[in-house]
């Protein structure tokens, strides 16, 4: 999650082997994420966190790093600070791509982004996601929330 520890965590990160950085950019109400991503973005809006915060946090990632930086949100987020906008600025901070959770893979079709597909999609979604993605498409390995599981789904 976006925050004030990002950037060196993020170079400690890419330091240690990652080869992409995913920074959350919180919501106040991220219907995909469990628990501790919602405390995390909790905290990070109590500090503050705001859409330009955040994207001045991408811009001092993008200064430490260089890897592919995604920003990881939800639409009502760039529906409130507006979708051209948000890509633009986005862009110009640094990103890479974009995940929007909450946005299927057919609406906002101009938007670059990375698509994701669940265990319940259909060969159809699956393949209109594939077509119309940013590179490579983000496996969302469970069914409701994220969080620690004991078991991984046999359907993966």
């Amino acid at each position: 999650m976006a925050g004030r520890e990002t950037p060196e965590l993020a170079e400690a990160a890419v330091d240690g082997g990652a080869d992409i950085v995913e920074i959350g950019f919180p919501f106040s109400d991220p219907l995909a994420d469990g628990p501790v991503i919602r405390r995390a973005a909790e905290r990070a809006l109590a500090a503050g966190m705001r859409t330009k915060a955040c994207l001045e946090c991408l811009a001092a990632v993008r200064e430490r790093v260089d890897v592919p930086l995604v920003p990881m949100t939800y639409s009502s987020l760039l529906e409130a600070y507006g979708w051209d906008r948000f890509a633009d600025d986005a862009r110009a901070a640094g990103a890479t791509s974009l995940i929007v959770a909450d946005l299927p893979a057919d609406e906002r079709p101009g938007l670059r982004r990375v698509q994701l597909v669940a265990p319940t999609s259909t060969d159809e979604r699956i393949r209109a996601a594939a077509s119309t993605t940013d590179g490579w498409l983000y496996l969302v390995a469970v069914t409701g929330t994220t969080g620690a599981r004991t078991e991984a789904s046999t359907t993966l």
